[in-house]
């Protein structure tokens, strides 16, 4: 690593208004290199980024990142514990929302499509990189990374709303043979249930479902197997 490099390139920002007209990144810096480690952040911090914690191992990284919560996780590759890419990996799996970004002295270093799939990395940074890249690159990276969870939850929602709906729609079934009510009036008693013990309309309908003989059963299979399909 060659922190002269470093200095050049902090050497040249002149950002005086960064601060003011745009939003600070909260950043976790995992460098080995103590020179370089402090360097970083000083420059994150003229960037107008706050640096909530600095470690020099990936097994730090990921307990720190635990503890903090940091937007995004400036993590070196090459870490004296060990392969940064398993300290990325970790973490991604522990911290949802957490962008990853990556970086390497070594030039001739490439990631494998598993290495990029399994640590969620955003991005890949050349080090040193240069500072507007550094900080274009930090910011889009805690963008990507909220708009991918949000995506996560969306789909969830979604999947969660549709296993609801089909509960209510059996529970729906049960009540219409066992009362002769119609479509209507069976979901009127659910809603009713409902309201009169303030729980989930789903809650009320996976009570019938469970008051079912061999019903029970079978919906624990389905969720088995609904987990597994994930």
């Amino acid at each position: 690593m060659s922190v002269h490099v470093w200095r050049a390139f902090h050497s040249e920002i002149r950002f005086p208004q960064m601060t003011e007209t745009v939003s600070s990144i909260r950043v976790l810096i995992a460098e080995d290199d103590d020179n370089a480690r402090s360097l970083l952040i000083d420059l994150l911090g003229t960037l107008g980024h706050t640096v909530v914690a600095e470690v020099s191992s990936g097994r730090e990284a990921i307990e720190r990142a635990k503890d903090v919560l940091p937007d995004v996780v400036l993590l070196d590759v090459h870490m004296p514990d060990g392969s940064g890419i398993e300290a990325a990996e970790r973490i991604t799996q522990s911290i949802p929302g957490v962008a990853v970004v990556l970086f390497s002295g070594d030039q001739t270093l490439q990631l494998s499509d598993r290495d990029v799939t399994a640590t969620a990395a955003i991005a890949f940074l050349p080090k040193p990189a240069p500072p507007r890249v550094l900080d274009s690159t930090i910011r889009l990276a805690a963008t990507r990374a909220k708009e991918l969870l949000a995506a996560r939850q969306d789909a969830e929602s979604a999947r969660t709303q549709l296993e609801n709906r089909k509960t209510i729609e059996r529970a729906k079934g049960i009540l219409m043979r066992r009362t002769g009510s119609s479509e209507q009036e069976a979901y009127r008693i659910l809603q009713r249930t409902s309201q009169d013990r303030s729980v989930p309309m789903v809650d009320i309908a996976r009570a019938v479902l469970a008051s079912e003989p061999g019903i029970q059963d079978s919906s624990k299979t389905a969720d088995r197997d609904s987990r597994e399909a994930r």
